[in-house]
């Protein structure tokens, strides 16, 4: 498996939209684009476990590949910013660790449960 850090990700992305003149798109646009994206894993998330099938004359798409979509304007439209993702990501689960350290029920370690 080629596992990469999020700073690798957001490189990655950064040479491949730094190849073309027009860069990336402005913040409006790219949350357009994100729109777009999380329409269609909705719609693919609706196909395979709502009440919705696909027609057959469908295209086949996988949810992961829609993650993926979606995953990728995410990084664009935070390298946009200028805006390091570790950092965003580790800010946030600081909040929900103290913010809901006792909202949910917690699972009970070293029970026979397991």
């Amino acid at each position: 498996m080629n596992e990469k850090s999020v700073k690798q990700v957001q490189s990655e992305v950064h040479e491949y939209i730094s190849q073309f003149k027009e860069g990336y798109f402005s913040p409006l646009a790219m949350l357009a684009r994100m729109a777009e994206e999380l329409g269609e894993l909705a719609r693919e998330v609706n196909h395979y476990y709502g009440e919705k099938p696909k027609k057959t004359n469908e295209e086949i798409k996988t949810i992961e590949e829609e993650l993926g979509d979606l995953f990728f304007v995410l990084v664009c439209f935070a390298n946009s910013l200028d805006i390091d993702l570790t950092n965003a990501f580790d800010s946030v689960m600081k909040k929900f660790s103290e913010r809901d350290s006792d909202r949910w029920t917690k699972i009970e370690r070293g029970t026979d449960n397991e």
